[in-house]
């Protein structure tokens, strides 16, 4: 398949860099692409590229109208609700789903494609007839080799805030071990692109319970890849992992690819790529319901379902241990960048 009609966002959130990386691997394939973009195009998050990748995307977007055929195969890279809306006769969906109970809407868009494949073996298994293809290893992140906080044990928590995330409860069990000591820092990057700058505040406000706690950092959203990669080099134990329900986690994957440690909770698409030998595992303790009113509303045609809850001292418990690891370079989490690439993720995709 050297011809292909590619639909997708490309911006700074997760979703444009996955576009981003698939778009990276079907230009080293010489694919004859045309590019219809979701939303408007924004690619400042990824730094200066080769200028013939560059031109290529360019010529991509452009071009599309040209190069449209009905007979030629789309690939989408899209949620489930939105995808029935097609550019040419045959469809492949690349999409991701977290819960564990897909309404009716989503397993009837399910299988209006033609081919309709999860980042997660987890979520392929919720859905009839559906493949699954990992998300690879962004290879623009790299060690960089500098001194952060040689002096403390430094905790990293990357990714919007949400119920879905357990961002409250990770943040308060944090505090309740190391609240204070100043030979742990935690560094919180929470901010929610869809909450106004009041309601973050607010929510900040909430999770500390009001109290001010100086080995406590709360960055505002990083837009630029470079400035994610610099976080992610500064932590040594990264708890974005303990998330009750996953995509993939490109956050938590990335720090563990470069040789940090993650405590994850052993559930939903962490189970692809996490192992005890490469993370420190949290075993869920049951299920919850996701719902909370702001992005997840009970009864909707989308989004339904449960996630998976975790014990505060187990996973207090997984902190301490990965703090006898950190200063040791996880060489099991670095071996993840040769199986996960995204070159691997577009040939499973389309094969």
């Amino acid at each position: 398949m050297n011809k292909l009609i590619y639909k997708g966002p490309l911006n700074s959130l997760s979703f444009g860099n996955v576009s981003y990386n698939l778009l990276k691997a079907m230009f080293k394939k010489g694919m004859d692409v045309a590019l219809f973009p979701i939303g408007k195009i924004d690619v400042s998050s990824f730094g200066e590229e080769q200028d013939d990748f560059k031109k290529w995307l360019e010529e991509a977007g452009k071009q599309r109208y040209a190069k449209l055929d009905r007979d030629i195969p789309t690939l989408q890279m899209w949620h489930l609700n939105g995808s029935e809306h097609r550019v040419s006769s045959r469809q492949i969906l690349y999409t991701f789903y977290e819960l564990d109970e897909p309404t009716h809407a989503e397993q009837k868009l399910a299988s209006f494609q033609d081919k309709v494949v999860f980042s997660s073996s987890y979520a392929a298994s919720k859905f009839e007839n559906a493949h699954s293809s990992p998300l690879g290893f962004d290879e623009s992140f790299h060690k960089t080799n500098k001194t952060y906080m040689p002096n403390k044990i430094h905790f990293g928590l990357m990714g919007k805030f949400e119920k879905r995330k357990h961002t409250e409860k990770i943040i308060q069990s944090w505090i309740k071990k190391y609240g204070n000591n100043y030979n742990y820092q935690l560094t919180c990057c929470i901010t929610n692109p869809f909450f106004k700058k009041e309601q973050m505040e607010s929510t900040i406000a909430n999770i500390t319970q009001g109290k001010r706690y100086g080995n406590i950092n709360f960055l505002p959203f990083l837009p630029q890849n470079a400035q994610v990669n610099d976080f992610l080099n500064s932590i040594d134990i990264d708890l974005g992992g303990m998330s009750g329900a996953e995509g993939w986690n490109l956050p938590s994957f990335n720090a563990t690819c470069l040789g940090k440690w993650s405590v994850v909770l052993n559930a939903s698409s962490h189970k692809d790529w996490a192992t005890n030998e490469n993370s420190i595992l949290v075993e869920p303790n049951g299920t919850e319901p996701v719902y909370d009113n702001i992005f997840f509303h009970q009864g909707s045609e989308f989004n339904q379902g449960n996630i998976h809850t975790f014990d505060t001292d187990e996973f207090i418990a997984a902190m301490e241990k990965a703090e006898t690891k950190c200063k040791i370079n996880n060489k099991e989490g670095e071996k993840l960048k040769q199986t996960f690439t995204y070159e691997n993720t577009l040939n499973k995709i389309l094969e």
